[in-house]
């Protein structure tokens, strides 16, 4: 697929790097399932879940061949958190680096087309407002070449992570996939590894507390994708460190939107290469005391504040604002809490203007269901899209909803809707949606006994996402409830299912088992 395409070439240039600098190098691979391709069909169900086999498989052969340093080359979604997070159970001398963005096409005579150009594109055909020609035109300019979606989507906002938490090399993650300098970037990087390896440097010493803090900055000021939360409360896990879901909220609340990013902003990762880089939004950011740790060390060498310091701006760019006149004071994400989700869900901010919405719900236990709806236009103004079973484990995988949500955009009910599920979005996404609702239904979240016309008020003032249904009735149609059956009865999907947790700590699959059941009266709120 585009996102890793290059990886096979990349990897030869790290090798060289490694032997230069006196090691000996040994290629071994994972696996990717891509999102682009599974997006829509149960496949995308295997996704989320492919995080988990990726770590696994690194940790194996890095435990069973008792390697003395690692160099990750990533490029997908899932590949990203899942080496960060093999490398904190390893924690032997190691560095990610990311195969690059894929540039975005040419449409219309502008450099701005997108995978998510697409999906929205199907919507638009589907209501009618574009052609069929029009359609397969944009899908011929939408992707040129190798690399990963090409806006702030879920792979550039972890690649824009993995800078900032220390686990790659400044400036080298946002060369794009095709750019020339990608090759000198790798052997850069297996030079580096051996300096690790022989300094004892060790991605425990790197990732810290302070490190995941300056994650999570980065993902509010780019409105970055909400998957930045489960990925890094994942990460977090897998270091041992105690990382709770309201902590993003927190640092959304102080961390001002500096980054005018697709899908909410303007510009894609190859313009904030372009730009300068992800330096610059360090850079504004440590203008504030408090957004970021600038003492946070990274496997450079350098600390953050240093980093920021050395960033070179191109003159006249516009992708990264002045800390002084942000594009929104606060970030692009929030974290709610209420009687439909008392564990907490995730909204995206960036891109709508929307902080407060109540209407009344149409219900539908699957993506296709809701999807079906959408496609039979059957979806009003003023209505709250809830989609559940589509959790951790209900799904099991917690499938992405892009398809649903680029359909309802395409069809001009982005600004007119809310959605919100126990699954989780593309990062493509933008509208007001909610995501992660915890508990899930199938675990019995008051998601579970949501019903058509049922009242839900959504407010960000008040980080809140309520059921306006009486705790009693609640209550009453819980003693009716039970649970679904699983989808999987045997395979990796079952697997998974008999073993992941709560979305709320990161949907991990290693510990006791991270859902807490609820009574009926925190079920009734």
């Amino acid at each position: 697929m585009p996102c890793n395409y290059n990886h096979r070439d990349l990897a030869e240039h790290v090798k060289a790097g490694i032997r230069a600098a006196g090691g000996t190098p040994m290629e071994f691979n994972t696996i990717s399932v891509s999102d682009g391709v599974s997006m829509g069909t149960e496949g995308m169900k295997a996704s989320l879940i492919s995080r988990e086999v990726i770590a696994d498989s690194i940790e194996l052969v890095v435990r069973g061949h008792l390697l003395d340093g690692l160099v990750c080359i990533v490029g997908c979604d899932k590949t990203v958190p899942a080496a960060a997070m093999a490398m904190g159970r390893l924690d032997v001398p190691g560095v990610v680096l990311y195969s690059g963005t894929i540039y975005p096409g040419v449409y219309k005579g502008q450099r701005n087309a997108t995978v998510v150009t697409v999906y929205e594109a199907i919507g638009a055909y589907r209501a009618g407002t574009i052609s069929l020609d029009e359609l397969h035109e944009i899908e011929n300019a939408a992707c040129p070449g190798p690399g990963a979606c090409a806006g702030q989507y879920t792979a550039n906002t972890m690649s824009t992570v993995m800078e900032f938490i220390g686990l790659s090399p400044s400036g080298l993650n946002g060369i794009p996939a095709e750019d020339p300098a990608k090759a000198a970037a790798a052997q850069r990087t297996g030079e580096l590894v051996m300096d690790l390896v022989r300094r004892d440097v060790r991605p425990s010493s790197i990732v810290t507390r302070a490190a995941l803090e300056n994650g999570i900055a980065s993902v509010a000021a780019t409105g970055g994708s909400t998957n930045g939360v489960l990925h890094l409360l994942g990460i977090a896990h897998e270091y041992g460190i105690e990382l709770d879901i309201d902590e993003f909220g927190a640092i959304a609340d102080r961390t001002p939107l500096v980054g005018d990013m697709r899908p909410g902003g303007r510009y894609t990762a190859t313009d904030m290469f372009e730009a300068g880089g992800v330096g610059l939004v360090m850079r504004e950011l440590l203008k504030r005391p408090g957004l970021l740790h600038g003492d946070a060390m990274t496997v450079d060498g350098k600390t953050i504040a240093e980093i920021a310091a050395g960033t070179v701006e191109t003159p006249g760019q516009k992708v990264v604002v002045p800390l002084e006149a942000p594009l929104k004071p606060t970030g692009g994400l929030a974290i709610l809490r209420g009687t439909l989700a008392p564990d907490g869900c995730v909204v995206k901010l960036a891109g709508h203007e929307r902080r407060s919405y109540s209407g009344p719900a149409r219900v539908f236990d699957s993506e296709a269901a809701c999807y079906d709806a959408v496609r039979g236009q059957r979806i009003k103004p003023g209505d709250v899209v809830v989609i559940r079973n589509e959790g951790p484990v209900g799904g099991p995988g917690m499938q992405e909803m892009l398809q649903v949500t680029a359909a309802l955009v395409g069809e001009g009910l982005g600004d007119s809707v809310a959605l919100l599920t126990d699954g989780r979005f593309s990062g493509g996404t933008h509208g007001l949606m909610i995501g992660h609702v915890a508990p899930e239904a199938a675990l019995g979240g008051p998601i579970a006994v949501v019903e058509e016309g049922d009242r839900i008020v959504i407010d960000v003032d008040r980080k809140a996402l309520d059921l306006d249904v009486p705790a009693a009735e609640v209550a009453r149609r819980f003693e009716r409830w039970t649970p679904p059956a699983p989808r999987y009865r045997g395979g990796v999907m079952a697997k998974y299912a008999a073993l992941v947790g709560s979305a709320s700590l990161g949907a991990v699959t290693t510990g006791s088992r991270m859902t807490a059941s609820l009574s009926a009266n925190q079920r009734a709120g």
